[in-house]
């Protein structure tokens, strides 16, 4: 590559890869110290409710020690997300939402703590590694059989001196200190696969979006993409990305590799340099091979999920529904620009949209009610009770509900008086107590005892207040003596 191609690749990935942002970023140092803490040893994503809790401690030590961090655990973690350096998603479990760090920010945590590693870049353990890889790619490369079974010849002669030499009590065995170099190599190299398992994820997500945006897009009803969903093609596992893991899943899920791996695993670490060696990387060297198998199998589980609600978009209606969603809306789009160059572009055209007032936002933002807020601090009195008074209670009653035994008994007494009696007839004789509330219980019991005659009558009754008011109701006629 050129200088000049160089330097704008280097500007491209300074202004777009998360991870250079993520180093130059504000907070950049607690952020890395923060999200590496938590998300980058065993735990690759936890719960937003757990994740806010834990980094707002840690705001509250790093404040206490000088740094400058006046947003809250939320806030830091939206900014996070935002600028590419967390990745959200939905529990498969649960229904709550879950953070794990983008490949860009597993890189600058790596980088930086690469950084602040004082091991010694240049070892023996890696030249060896180099010199093995580059041996076996010669031969695997090979097209020659004369020289390939020559190297293999010269590789068995290797193995039988060395046989020889062992059975005859010959060898050397590796010091402490060139075995925890080697050790602390395998750690660094096994450090880098998260950030490789993301950038799987991640493409695979772009992957599985394009090919949907190409299904979408296609004018006509059978497509190149579409023709090959439906011959059964997976073009996620066919993909540079899919081919590649699916060579590291068949590896890491082959049981006798496996097997072997765990039992080098065990005998190295019982090994007497193993006691040099942190807690924490002994743990990590111990839980390696269930580490990459549980992440190679999410992995694989969501290219399979990806691959398969392809097929249902493709098989399903969604596909016709979204294709004609696409069309509406570039028919509009292609509207409007012809509108363009005649209406300006706030001109009134007399229709209005009523937008939604809900406001959109994460669950995990919403704050739960703690009843603790609302507990009473001061010690509960005990007060003696007021005597009770009858007739106040009476009142309040009556205020509150129609007396309508008291209307019941004014309808039967003007009916015993009078014979029969409209509505403003038995207010006449017995006025209305309640006000209004007297009014609509004969109402009511007009509508259920009485006979509508038709017309209308004017009643009258005095408010609570002693102002006399009038109404007009419908002419009901109570005949008979109301049970």
């Amino acid at each position: 590559m050129s200088t000049l191609s160089t330097a704008l690749a280097a500007q491209r990935l300074s202004a777009d890869h998360p991870a250079w942002a993520f180093l130059r970023a504000q907070h950049a140092a607690p952020a890395i110290a923060i999200l590496g803490e938590h998300l980058g040893g065993d735990d690759k994503r936890l719960p937003a409710p757990v994740l806010f809790s834990k980094v707002d401690e840690d705001l509250a030590v790093l404040r206490d020690h000088g740094f400058e961090l006046p947003q809250t655990a939320q806030q830091y973690c939206a900014a996070w997300r935002d600028a590419g350096f967390l990745v959200r998603r939905a529990a498969e479990s649960t229904r709550e939402e879950v953070f794990e760090l983008s490949e860009g920010a597993l890189t600058a945590i790596r980088f930086v703590s690469q950084l602040a590693d004082r091991r010694q870049t240049v070892t023996e353990s890696r030249l060896s590694t180099i010199l093995a890889q580059v041996r076996e790619l010669a031969v695997q490369t090979d097209p020659d059989a004369a020289s390939r079974l020559r190297a293999l010849r010269e590789q068995r002669d290797r193995l039988d001196a060395e046989i020889e030499r062992v059975a005859a009590g010959d060898f050397e065995v590796l010091d402490a200190d060139r075995a925890l170099e080697r050790a602390r190599d395998i750690l660094a190299l096994a450090e880098e696969l998260p950030a490789d398992f993301a950038r799987v994820r991640t493409e695979m997500e772009q992957l599985n979006r394009s090919l949907r945006e190409k299904l979408v897009e296609q004018e006509s009803s059978r497509g190149a993409v579409l023709e090959d969903v439906f011959r059964g093609v997976d073009h996620l596992a066919s993909s540079d990305a899919g081919r590649t893991f699916a060579g590291f899943y068949s590896l890491i899920l082959d049981p006798a590799r496996s097997a072997e791996l765990e039992d080098h695993v065990s005998a190295v670490l019982e090994r007497s340099f193993a006691g040099e060696l942190t807690t924490q990387q002994a743990r990590r060297l111990r839980r390696m091979l269930p580490s990459l198998q549980d992440a190679s199998s999410e992995i694989h589980e969501v290219m399979t999920a990806f691959s398969r609600s392809l097929r249902r978009f493709v098989q399903s209606q969604e596909l016709q529904e979204d294709r004609r969603i696409h069309r509406l809306l570039r028919q509009t789009l292609r509207t409007a620009m012809d509108l363009s160059g005649h209406l300006r572009p706030f001109h009134h055209v007399g229709v209005d949209l009523d937008l939604t007032s809900v406001p959109l936002d994460s669950v995990a933002v919403l704050r739960l009610h703690n009843p603790a807020d609302s507990e009473v601090t001061e010690d509960v009195r005990t007060v003696a009770a007021a005597p009770v008074d009858v007739v106040a209670l009476r009142d309040a009653v009556r205020a509150s509900e129609i007396d309508v035994k008291e209307l019941v008994e004014n309808v039967n007494a003007v009916l015993a008086e009078r014979g029969p009696s409209t509505i403003g007839e038995v207010l006449a004789a017995r006025p209305a107590t309640q006000g209004v509330a007297s009014v609509v219980g004969l109402l009511v019991l007009a509508e259920a005892h009485g006979t509508e005659v038709g017309g209308e009558e004017r009643v009258g009754w005095t408010s609570r207040g002693g102002v006399a008011r009038t109404g007009t109701v419908p002419v009901h006629l109570f005949t008979s003596e109301v049970a």
